[in-house]
């Protein structure tokens, strides 16, 4: 079993799976029950600037609030709530919009905005 851990602004979080595996849902749990959220992200995008993304929630939930800082890509400063399903984050504004997708990619996760572009949110 490999563990990477991730450190942040905010908290560190331990992500673990198989040396050439991705992590994967097992049995029916989330990916958040080994990953924590929590704490500080980076959002970035192709020629945009890079924003700050602060996840709250308790350790290993699966759910929780975003705080956006000021400025960021697509319409991410709208972003209030976080869900963790299926190996997938969506971030979600508060009408209960998905702003994007994200799956893991080892230190952080890449994934897509509601208009297709490519995204990425890192440590």
């Amino acid at each position: 079993m490999l563990t990477l851990a991730l450190a942040g602004c905010g908290g560190g979080a331990a992500l673990m799976f198989g040396a050439d595996e991705k992590p994967q849902a097992a049995g029916g749990a989330d990916v958040g029950k080994e990953l924590g959220m929590e704490g500080r992200w980076v959002l970035a995008a192709p020629n945009a600037p890079s924003c700050g993304l602060t996840f709250t929630g308790p350790p290993s939930a699966t759910d929780g609030r975003v705080t956006p800082d000021g400025g960021c890509p697509e319409r991410f400063f709208l972003a209030r709530r976080w869900r963790l399903s299926d190996g997938l984050l969506t971030v979600i504004d508060g009408d209960g919009t998905s702003l994007g997708t994200f799956r893991n990619a080892g230190d952080r996760f890449d994934g897509k905005s509601a208009t297709e572009t490519t995204i990425t949110l890192s440590r």
